[in-house]
């Protein structure tokens, strides 16, 4: 993918003295008293910020925050936690700028936070005379949002038609690396892990995954519309049976291309869905009608593992089952270890691939963490991202 690197502009020299507005994406969670919850996106966001500081640029950063109602803005919608902790990160103040479409005063060697970019007028729906005057604040435009990269609006797409410069920053840069590593041009085998509690919601990645890659491994309920599919008892399990003959056709289209879609042959199964529920074992042929399928059983789970070890790229969104609950962790958990463990190169995104990540504390050993959800969704969906579309329309 051809595009503008931000590093390379600081390496030469380019962003000397120059306006830059960085689109972050700091979209965190607060608690209940209003303090950050988590701050890994916020903490992401610095190698950025901190090379436009180095390169002795004058810095603008700014990102949504929760959906704020645009031209209303309101206490709640503000970045001033953000700015803070921020600040704590930079070792340096960085003041935070209200009102800032008309005009920001920032001098090179110093950092400034715009204010919640989503309450001005015309941001969602990609206002062209908003992104005129955005772009008019800066010499240097620069994405490293990848969260939300698959939205068209001001500060993600239209900034980047009219800036003077449009280019990625670090953490897109990575996020660009990693998925055309792991889909354009794979080490085969390639496997990928699609899990989730409905296959509406993950039907056209399927469709998209099941003409590239050598292994689409399901898992979740999911896997349980795949396993009625191939004619097996799932008793009361979440599934959706109206897809059984999309959950066919995909399961077709792997094996015309000497692929396969690996379907379990025993599962974990418990009759109500509770963390201190009874877990049993069974085999796939053998689920009762009142069974609730909560888990991928261990000797799928060691053949999957197996097949995985093997793999040359892995790509992993979801978990295997409810593992939440101790009881129906164990398929998410050897699976998990399997990637760690393997030598391929592995890209995983979701929140609930992300958590099960930390739950086994396996960071360290995959290949690449995606910071955005919906962005590695479509992705996987073979689309090409608005934001990466208008960066590779600017370095052409």
């Amino acid at each position: 993918m051809q595009i503008i690197r931000f590093a390379d502009l600081c390496a030469q020299g380019q962003a000397r003295g120059k306006r830059v507005f960085i689109r972050a994406d700091l979209n965190v969670p607060f608690d209940d008293h209003g303090h950050i919850s988590e701050d890994t996106r916020i903490r992401a966001s610095v190698p950025a910020i901190q090379m436009a500081l180095d390169a002795g640029a004058a810095v603008m950063v700014t990102s949504h925050l929760g959906r704020p109602t645009e031209g209303a803005f309101k206490p709640e919608d503000s970045l001033a936690p953000v700015a803070k902790r921020l600040t704590e990160l930079l070792g340096r103040e960085v003041p935070l700028v209200a009102d800032w479409v008309g005009g920001v005063s920032v001098a090179p060697g110093q950092v400034v936070m715009l204010e919640n970019c989503r309450v001005n007028l015309g941001e969602k729906k990609n206002s062209e005379s908003l992104a005129k005057q955005m772009a008019a604040l800066c010499d240097i435009y620069v994405n490293d949002a990848f969260g939300t990269a698959h939205r068209a609006e001001g500060t993600t797409h239209g900034i980047a038609q009219f800036a003077a410069i449009a280019c990625a920053g670090p953490l897109l840069s990575a996020e660009i690396d990693a998925i055309t590593k792991a889909l354009a041009a794979p080490k085969r085998p390639l496997a990928a892990i699609v899990a989730g509690s409905k296959v509406s919601t993950k039907l056209t990645i399927l469709q998209a995954l099941s003409r590239n890659v050598d292994q689409l491994i399901v898992g979740g309920g999911i896997a349980n519309t795949f396993m009625l599919a191939a004619g097996l008892n799932i008793g009361k399990s979440l599934a959706e049976p109206d897809l059984i003959g999309e959950a066919k056709a995909v399961i077709e289209a792997m094996k015309a291309r000497g692929a396969e879609v690996p379907i379990p042959t025993d599962v974990v199964c418990a009759k109500t869905f509770s963390s201190d529920a009874v877990a049993t074992v069974k085999k796939a042929t053998e689920v009762a009608d009142d069974d609730l399928i909560l888990d991928i059983g261990p000797d799928t789970a060691a053949r999957l593992a197996t097949q995985l070890k093997a793999a040359g790229t892995i790509v992993w969104n979801g978990p295997m089952g409810v593992f939440e609950f101790d009881a129906f962790e164990n398929g998410t958990k050897v699976v998990a270890h399997a990637i760690a463990d393997s030598s391929a190169f592995s890209i995983a995104g979701g929140g609930d691939t992300l958590a099960a990540i930390a739950k086994y504390g396996i960071e360290s050993k995959i290949g690449y963490i995606s910071t955005g959800g919906g962005a590695f969704l479509e992705v996987l969906e073979g689309k090409t991202l608005p934001a990466f579309e208008i960066l590779m329309k600017r370095a052409a």
